[in-house]
């Protein structure tokens, strides 16, 4: 019996196959050496956004959001995973009453996100001093989870 001979394109195709198969490595396999590459931890200034998106850092007074201040700022940590100071905590939610008495508190920035050659918190918490005597208006107004400003470069 007759059997035609195999197309030029079919031993081509064939040979890739065989090449493919085999690999580029020897007959023991790929071999890997030495540890795996660490990518490198950006250094930088960190800041926290304000509400109008402005860069700050170590501020000694911070608009988070266009209801809640908290000045007098006093920072015991910056820099890391999260940041804390202690402030004043005031805003339109408790005028006037506040204005010459602002409430104690702090602050927590956290959600460290670093970029090409800064660093940003894209979180803040406001914890009242003695929240039983915060005005009846705060009961609307957020200070847990706030989310802050985070430009895109």
């Amino acid at each position: 019996m007759f059997r035609p001979l195999k197309s030029p394109a079919a031993v081509c195709g064939s040979a890739l196959a065989a090449v493919l198969v085999a690999g580029c490595a020897g007959p023991a396999g790929l071999r890997v050496e030495g540890a795996a590459l660490q990518p490198s931890k950006v250094t930088g200034p960190v800041y926290v956004a304000d509400a109008m998106g402005r860069p700050l850092q170590r501020p000694t007074s911070v608009g988070l959001t266009e209801f809640v201040t908290v000045t007098g700022l006093s920072w015991r940590d910056w820099g890391g995973p999260t940041a804390r100071a202690t402030g004043k905590l005031g805003g339109e939610w408790c005028l006037p009453g506040c204005a010459d008495k602002p409430y104690e508190a702090t602050l927590t920035l956290s959600g460290l996100e670093r970029q090409e050659r800064v660093a940003y918190y894209r979180r803040a918490t406001v914890e009242p001093a003695s929240p039983e005597k915060l005005p009846s208006s705060a009961v609307n107004v957020q200070f847990q989870g706030i989310r802050l400003s985070v430009p895109e470069f």
